[in-house]
């Protein structure tokens, strides 16, 4: 398969690895020098500011990119490229990861309050940085000509 889609996939998921990459480089390590409760209300502010278009948009319409292409490469190519394939697959676990662990991370740090920041610093940026790997190995693969 050549064309668009993967490239689709492939720039999604390099942007939306450097949204986490920024996170673990700069965000996260500015809000730890704070105090929990201002981290907490920062970091709250930030999880409320993220779920609006444009980053909904490119979160989940890469996440379709990805499942397309590895859908496309599975179904449809004569030869299907496994390193598409693997690519796809890496951008698509880096979302599910968001989903399963950094997504409920963020609803208890948002009810429980600047008690939970401790915690949810290491598991949060644990997470994070899986999936900003994720993401841009995705995209690395993804973005190989065939």
């Amino acid at each position: 398969m050549s064309g668009w889609l993967p490239v689709a996939a492939g720039v999604g998921s390099g942007m939306v690895g450097g949204f986490y990459l920024a996170f673990s480089a700069v965000v996260i390590p500015a809000l730890h020098r704070r105090p929990a409760e201002q981290a907490t209300a920062v970091m709250v502010a930030v999880n409320e500011a993220a779920v609006r278009a444009p980053f909904m948009i490119l979160f989940f319409g890469t996440a379709a990119a990805c499942a397309a292409t590895a859908v496309v490469e599975i179904a449809g190519a004569p030869a299907p490229s496994l390193l598409r394939i693997a690519a796809a697959t890496a951008s698509l676990a880096g979302w599910v990861s968001t989903m399963a662990v950094n997504v409920p991370l963020n609803r208890r740090l948002a009810t429980g309050g600047a008690e939970q920041w401790p915690g949810y610093h290491r598991s949060w940026s644990r997470a994070n940085h899986l999936r900003a790997g994720l993401s841009v190995l995705g995209a690395v693969a993804l973005l190989v000509p065939a």
